[in-house]
């Protein structure tokens, strides 16, 4: 049913890795687990870190198009948390798939739309950033509340149709020679051009081409900014570097955090992966890195953004001890 000699052996690898790992109670059966519950839960307390913050805002700066994509950010990496990781990690831990069909497609779906979401809205503040520094005559005209909304609307959309085939083709395996008795969660497709069809696909509108639009809204960026630095006050050239760096190292951590995924994908497609202990471990740091850029991104706002950490400060310092001014005045500038 679609099957290669490749795809084949790696899939009775990884089933005899887990069988093997299960019976023998070996450390990749604790440990992995322990790894993406690590970034699971570290995740979701800066996913939602972030999602509080700028929902305490009471300024009209709460609403700029940059927290609304940062806020859209935060959602996808969240949902993506919840929804896939705790369901991927059990590849490690158990020997077959106990969720049923439904969950089989869903998780496999939504780890496809979570994705893309990620890295349209990293393309959106890519360009966010672009008019607001090399286009800024023009600024206040296209970046306002309805425009930014509208784009997260499209970003989802986008990502929900090309989320469609990664459902329809994932289903129940029970019939598998090598395992008659278990039941899997497979991607099946009847035709090997259109599955190598749709991963070239998601590797470029998921990632190359992401990649060449925000190298060149930056390139820009900070063209303009070297430019424009002699007639910059020092503020304002202190803080449109520090709103630069800040995106950029978000893309960066993106462009890393995805970059062994989408090599294994294609190396399964188009060559002979090979089946061995350290293409075994690269497999796992590629699962590892992938899930981990869900918590990459608060981590960064937290460690590079002084206006998100003074913002957070106040958010929790009003809330939990005492009651000083509005929050307006401290965090206008997040």
């Amino acid at each position: 049913m679609g099957f290669s000699r490749n795809e084949t052996e790696i899939w009775t690898e990884e089933r005899m890795d887990t069988n093997h790992t299960t019976d023998t109670f070996s450390p990749v059966v604790v440990i992995v687990p322990v790894i993406f519950g690590c970034i699971f839960f570290l995740g979701i307390i800066g996913n939602t870190l972030v999602m509080v913050v700028i929902g305490k805002i009471k300024s009209r700066r709460s609403r700029s198009t940059t927290n609304i994509f940062i806020l859209n950010l935060s959602i996808a990496d969240l949902s993506f948390l919840l929804f896939c990781v705790p369901f991927h990690a059990t590849i490690y831990s158990l020997p077959e798939w106990i969720f049923g069909a439904f969950l089989c497609k869903f998780v496999h779906y939504f780890h496809t739309v979570s994705m893309l979401v990620s890295i349209f809205t990293l393309v959106a503040m890519s360009v966010d950033r672009y008019i607001a520094v090399v286009l800024s005559k023009k600024s206040p005209c296209i970046r306002n509340r309805r425009n930014a909304l509208i784009a997260v609307c499209v970003i989802w959309m986008l990502s929900f149709i090309f989320g469609v085939p990664a459902a329809a083709q994932h289903r129940i395996l029970t019939d598998f020679p090598e395992a008659p008795n278990s039941t899997f969660c497979w991607e099946i497709w009847t035709e090997r051009v259109a599955k190598q069809t749709y991963k070239v696909t998601i590797l470029v509108i998921g990632y190359l081409l992401p990649l060449v639009l925000i190298t060149c809204c930056y390139a820009k960026v900070l063209y303009h900014l070297h430019k424009k630095m002699k007639n910059m006050s020092k503020k304002s050239e202190r803080s449109k570097r520090k709103t630069a760096q800040t995106v950029l190292l978000v893309v960066t951590a993106f462009l890393i955090c995805w970059m062994p995924h989408h090599i294994i994908a294609m190396w399964v497609e188009f060559g002979k992966f090979p089946l061995n202990h350290a293409s075994f471990v690269f497999r796992i740091i590629a699962h590892c890195l992938a899930y981990a850029n869900s918590c990459v991104n608060p981590i960064l706002y937290a460690f590079l953004s002084e206006n998100f950490r003074k913002a957070c400060k106040q958010v929790f310092t009003c809330r939990f001890f005492y009651s000083p001014p509005p929050v307006e005045k401290v965090t206008k500038k997040v």
